[in-house]
């Protein structure tokens, strides 16, 4: 008897499992129309399945429970990601670059002018660096809710006083909004943004007002250098090869962890990769970013988002949020002994 129990109660949480999932995997990928005829059809079969079970029919109960798990499966192995929708104009384009000798030519920066949090003057921009001029390295972390959970950027900066910003994003569709949920089931591909940190960090300052951070990270040139052509590389692959979002394995601070442990590969996964708000507890634990204080005062240091909104437009935004009391975060000459060490 208590076998039985069990096993019916095994066979209806896997009905409702499929049910369920499949039910919220079919609404993300045909939408309000469709996805409703492709959930319906997919609920009569878990009746149907679960009907023959309890019908002392199990032998048949569980091969059409199987037999829709097949479908769903085959199905969902198809769906695959693309290049190729129109997109919001925020990320329309992902970077790409080519190195020639010194020079580094990266196609596709972002430099738009905002008006609101959700419109500006778009501008994409071809930009040359020198690869022997990268002077820098920073964190900057963007909460807007949840102080557990933060959008991470990375930003390169160059002895002539510009700084170039990696943010790995959802590429939503031309009207689509963010939803968490749906990072669960391919709804986003994942692109590259690089930009000016004038557009994306003032855009998170200024427009949206979100909770901005900037934390200097002690790094030497071969770590800055490698860590900046592995963001090439990606930027690259994402062109050649599209891939999905995913709000747990594959998000704006997994990349950076991804990333960072092609580097060094003794990195450790942390929750705090997951949990992003406390990225900073990570790098401070890992003496990425200085120690020679608190971290509660690293903290409060590195907030520039009261700097960024009081900068006029006509000023240089990198320079104002790199002043006041975050310039005392910065790595000196004297303190690189502890800096994170190249391959």
């Amino acid at each position: 008897m208590v076998i039985r129990l069990a096993g019916h109660g095994v066979f209806c949480l896997a009905a409702l499992l499929l049910a369920g999932l499949g039910s919220m995997a079919l609404g993300y990928q045909f939408g309000a129309m469709w996805g409703a005829i492709a959930i319906a059809a997919l609920v009569v079969a878990t009746a149907a399945a679960l009907w023959l079970w309890f019908g002392r029919r199990r032998l048949a109960g569980a091969g059409a429970l199987v037999a829709i798990l097949a479908v769903l499966a085959v199905w969902w192995g198809g769906v695959s990601p693309s290049n190729d929708r129109d997109w919001a104009a925020d990320v329309a384009h992902g970077v790409t670059a080519s190195i020639d000798g010194d020079i580094l030519t990266l196609r596709n920066v972002r430099n738009f002018d905002w008006r609101t949090e959700h419109d500006g003057v778009a501008r994409w921009e071809t930009r040359t660096y020198r690869l022997s001029d990268l002077d820098s390295l920073d964190v900057f972390t963007s909460v807007w809710d949840s102080p557990a959970i933060a959008h991470t950027l990375v930003s390169f900066g160059f002895r002539d006083g510009r700084h170039l910003v990696f943010s790995a994003e959802i590429r939503r569709e031309r009207g689509e909004e963010f939803s968490s949920i749906g990072g669960f089931f391919k709804q986003y591909e994942m692109v590259l943004i690089a930009a000016d940190e004038r557009d994306i960090v003032r855009l998170r300052t200024n427009y949206r007002k979100e909770d901005v951070s900037l934390f200097p990270v002690d790094a030497d040139d071969r770590f800055r250098r490698a860590l900046l052509m592995s963001y090439l590389d990606y930027g690259n692959r994402l062109a050649a090869r599209p891939e999905w979002y995913e709000t747990i394995f594959s998000n704006c601070t997994t990349v950076v962890y991804r990333l960072a442990r092609t580097l060094a590969p003794g990195a450790s996964l942390d929750w705090r990769i997951l949990f992003s708000g406390y990225l900073p507890d990570y790098l401070y634990d890992h003496g990425y970013i200085t120690t020679t204080l608190p971290l509660d005062e690293v903290k409060k240091r590195a907030r520039i988002s009261a700097i960024g909104q009081q900068t006029p437009a006509n000023e240089d935004f990198s320079a104002a949020i790199r002043s006041g009391p975050v310039a005392t975060l910065r790595p000196s000459a004297a303190t690189t002994t502890g800096a994170v060490k190249g391959p």
